[in-house]
C-alpha cells in the first residue's frame, strides 16, 4: 500500500504539469493574452503614460518573455524543489534544492496570492465540509430504506424525485431560490447574499432570548442562516445521484450468495442488511468519493457567484474575467492538487473497506 501511495502521489507531478500547462495556453491564447487584465487597467491613461505602465508590468512579471520560458518561470515558482537563490532553502550554497513554494503576486489584487487564497479557501471547503455529510446521510438512509422497500410507494416517489433533482441545474435552481425565498417581493426568508449579517460582529456566539431586543439569533444561527441556501443548491444533485446508487448496490448484494446463506441460517432480514450487507454496498459510494469534492468545488463556481459568497469559486470568475495570470494559475494549481488527493485517499479508503483489493 505504501509503495502504490508513493508511486500515485509521484504521478501527480505530470499530472499537475499537464493540467496548469493546457489553462497557461488557453490564457495565452484568449484576446489580450496574458497581460490583458493590466492593460485594461492601464486603457484610461496616455499613450506615454500606457507605454511607461506596460513596460514595467512586462518587466516585472516577464510577460515580454516567450510562453515556454513564462510557464517554466511559474512552475519552478510554485514548486518546492528546483532553481533557488543562494542563501536561501536547503542546500542554502546551492543553486538547486529545496525551496518554499511561491504563488506569486496578483496582478490585479496587488497582494501575494497566498493571502488571497487563504482568505477564501476556508470558505469554500466549510462549504464541502457541511455538503458532503448531508450528501451521504441523505443517501444511505434513503437507499437502504428504498432497496428495503422495493417497488414501495417509498421506492417509487424516491426514484421520481431523484430523477428529477438530478435534472435540474444549480443555475436554474439558486436563481429560483432567491426568487422565492429570499426576494423581499415574496416570502423573504432567507438572506440573499454572503455569509453574515452587517451585524454579525456584535452578535453573541449563541443564540439568547431576553434583553431590550428580544430574541436574538447570535452568530452561529446567523451563519447557518446564511448557508442554507447555497448548501441546498450544493447537496440536491449528490444526493439524488448517490441514492440510487446506494439503493441499487444494497439491492444487489442483498440478492448475494453470503445473504441468502446468512438468511438460511436463521438470521433475521434486519441483522443480514446491517450486519453484512451494508458494508459491502458502501463500496460504490467510495468509488465516488473521490469525484464528490472536486465536483463540488467546481459546482462552488456557480453557488458562490449567485449567492455572493467570497470563496474560491467566485474568486475563479473574478481571476478568468479580469484575466489574472497569477492568481487563475494559482487556483488551478491548488484545485488540481486538492483533487488528486482526494482520488488517492478515496483509493486508500477502498482497500480499507474490501480486504479483496491490492494495490501491491
Amino acid at each position: 500500500m505504501l509503495s502504490y501511495v508513493i508511486r500515485r502521489l509521484l504521478l501527480m507531478i505530470p499530472t499537475l504539469i499537464g493540467v496548469t500547462l493546457l489553462v497557461f495556453l488557453i490564457m495565452a491564447m484568449a484576446p489580450g493574452g496574458l497581460g490583458a487584465g493590466l492593460r485594461d487597467e492601464a486603457g484610461s491613461m496616455r499613450p506615454e503614460q500606457r507605454k511607461v505602465i506596460e513596460d514595467y508590468y512586462k518587466k516585472r512579471y516577464g510577460l515580454d518573455q516567450p510562453l515556454w520560458r513564462q510557464y517554466l518561470r511559474w512552475a519552478n515558482q510554485v514548486s518546492p524543489v528546483g532553481l533557488k537563490d543562494a542563501g536561501v532553502g536547503f542546500p542554502a550554497s546551492w543553486r538547486v534544492g529545496v525551496k518554499v513554494p511561491d504563488l506569486g503576486e496578483s496582478f490585479l489584487r496587488k497582494r501575494p496570492v497566498i493571502d488571497v487564497v487563504a482568505d477564501t479557501l476556508p470558505i469554500t471547503l466549510l462549504l464541502n465540509l457541511i455538503t458532503i455529510p448531508i450528501i451521504y446521510v441523505i443517501s444511505i438512509l434513503s437507499g437502504i430504506y428504498a432497496a428495503k422497500y422495493r417497488g414501495k410507494t417509498f421506492d417509487v416517489a424516491s426514484g421520481t424525485a431523484f430523477l428529477a433533482l438530478w435534472s435540474l441545474p444549480t443555475m436554474w435552481v439558486g436563481v429560483m431560490l432567491l426568487g422565492l425565498l429570499a426576494n423581499r417581493d415574496n416570502l423573504q426568508w432567507f438572506p440573499t447574499a454572503g455569509l453574515h449579517d452587517t451585524q454579525a460582529g456584535l452578535m453573541s456566539f449563541l443564540p439568547s432570548w431576553g434583553g431590550e431586543s428580544g430574541f436574538e439569533r447570535g452568530w452561529l444561527l446567523d451563519t447557518l442562516w446564511h448557508l442554507a441556501l447555497p448548501v441546498l443548491c450544493l447537496t440536491y444533485g449528490g444526493f439524488a445521484f448517490m441514492s440510487k446508487l446506494m439503493r441499487a448496490s444494497v439491492l444487489e448484494n442483498l440478492q448475494s450468495d453470503y445473504a441468502r446463506t446468512a438468511r438460511a441460517k436463521g438470521l433475521a432480514d434486519r441483522v443480514v442488511l446491517m450486519r453484512h450487507v451494508l458494508s459491502n454496498s458502501l463500496l460504490p459510494l467510495i468509488t465516488v468519493a473521490a469525484g464528490i469534492l472536486p465536483g463540488l468545488l467546481g459546482g462552488s463556481l456557480i453557488v458562490e457567484t449567485i449567492f455572493s459568497i467570497n470563496g474560491m469559486g467566485r474568486l475563479m470568475i473574478e481571476a478568468i474575467q479580469m484575466k489574472d495570470r497569477e492568481l487563475v494559475m494559482s487556483q488551478t494549481y491548488v484545485i488540481g492538487a486538492i483533487s488528486l488527493l482526494c482520488v488517492i485517499v478515496s483509493d486508500v479508503c477502498y482497500a480499507i473497506a474490501d480486504p479483496r483489493v491490492s494495490y501491491e
